[in-house]
């Protein structure tokens, strides 16, 4: 069965970018029905911390030793997440916008998966080769500034090119953004780009 693999990146039940993630995922449903959804919560599915045996088992990884049994039970952890992500045909990531950029977690995450032997290698002739085959991606990014009219306030999105340069680091690059904002301030502009932003989800979602 195909899958998709939706991360969920935002801890509040009714954030923006996961309303547009449901609203996109409903319409993709009907299009796929024979789909399967295979949903991560970063918020609620455990993420080991970056350090002791998983680090250890990178760097040897890297000097082409061999890893202990600690390390090799570390490193599976990774593993796992990354193959998750690898085995899916589409993969939609829903995300708020936090201080300019993208949530920890998230970047706990990126962190986690961007391993050398399962999402990139490294050939001393020709540098860093990715090895994640390429599947259309759908990134949506909830933010309190319109980054769509260019009404930013005065903000920088540095979350739409960290994710574009992430992802294509380990080898996808047909990747697509539908940007929500503002999700702060009157009501009315928050209600317009709600709406621009659902209805193009929808129709990104009848073909992608």
């Amino acid at each position: 069965m195909p899958k998709l693999f939706h991360l969920v990146c935002s801890p509040r039940a009714e954030s923006e970018s996961l309303a547009g993630a449901r609203v996109f995922l409903a319409h993709f449903q009907k299009a796929r029905p024979d789909w399967d959804i295979d949903e991560m919560n970063l918020w609620r599915d455990r993420l080991p911390e970056f350090d002791g045996e998983i680090l250890q088992a990178k760097y040897a990884r890297i000097g082409g030793r061999g890893f202990t049994d600690a390390q090799r039970d570390a490193f599976a952890v990774a593993e796992r997440m990354a193959v998750r992500f690898s085995l899916a045909e589409r993969v939609l990531i829903s995300t708020p916008m936090w201080n300019f950029g993208i949530p920890y977690k998230l970047k706990h995450w990126i962190d986690l998966i961007s391993q050398p032997g399962l999402t990139f290698r490294f050939d001393p002739t020709r540098g860093y080769l990715p090895l994640v085959e390429d599947r259309p991606t759908l990134v949506i990014l909830a933010s309190g500034s319109d980054f769509v009219t260019g009404m930013n306030r005065g903000r920088t999105d540095m979350a739409s090119p960290y994710l574009r340069e992430a992802l294509r680091f380990v080898g996808v690059r047909d990747v697509r953004f539908v940007l929500i904002g503002p999700t702060t301030g009157p009501g009315e502009p928050i209600q317009a780009a709600r709406e621009s932003a659902h209805r193009r989800l929808a129709e990104l979602a009848a073909w992608f």
